[in-house]
């Protein structure tokens, strides 16, 4: 394993700590940041079963980017084919491209352990690369629902935001 994969795993670790430290924090900023882009957007009619459905539905993003990030989730416990099968089916199927974001992070996890790295300071090293670059995708979702503001990108878009005003709250924040 390469200086900056490990990296990228420890960056991912930190990441799931955080947000597992502070998930009804995040649910409870989720409904606030929710209630806000409805009433600041004109995306349509909709009812009080309409906004709970988006509501659940950014529910359910964050427990997937929980697993995204999980150091010991599912997406460990397979070989490294099927794993770059599953970014590739992931990046066809999410209405953001997040290619550049992910090609950013690596880059910048790569200059962060050019002269190579002690064990020791990978933690301080991740949380440098979570100021440096936020949480992945979060950077392309805010980027594409700000310029096609839809229903259908916002669940992602509001757990995006949340995401990185908690990581912020971690001292992780890449603002």
């Amino acid at each position: 394993m390469t200086p900056a994969s490990l990296l990228l795993k420890v960056y991912y670790e930190r990441l799931h700590e955080c947000m597992v430290e502070r998930r009804f924090e995040l649910l409870r900023r989720i409904d606030d940041l929710l209630a806000r882009e409805l009433k600041s957007k004109d995306l349509g009619d909709l009812d009080v079963e309409k906004v709970a459905a988006y509501r659940e539905a950014c529910e359910a993003f964050v427990d997937e980017r929980l697993e995204m990030y999980n150091p010991i989730g599912v997406q460990y416990t397979f070989g490294v084919g099927p794993s770059r099968m599953a970014a590739e089916l992931e990046l066809q199927l999410n209405w953001y491209d997040a290619r550049a974001e992910f090609d950013d992070l690596v880059a910048t996890a790569r200059v962060l352990v050019a002269d190579g790295v002690p064990d020791e300071v990978l933690n301080s090293l991740a949380e440098e690369l979570i100021r440096r670059v936020g949480a992945f995708p979060d950077r392309s979702i805010v980027r594409e629902y700000r310029a096609d503001p839809t229903l259908q990108k916002l669940p992602d878009y509001i757990v995006a935001c949340g995401i990185e005003e908690i990581i912020g709250r971690c001292g992780l924040s890449s603002q």
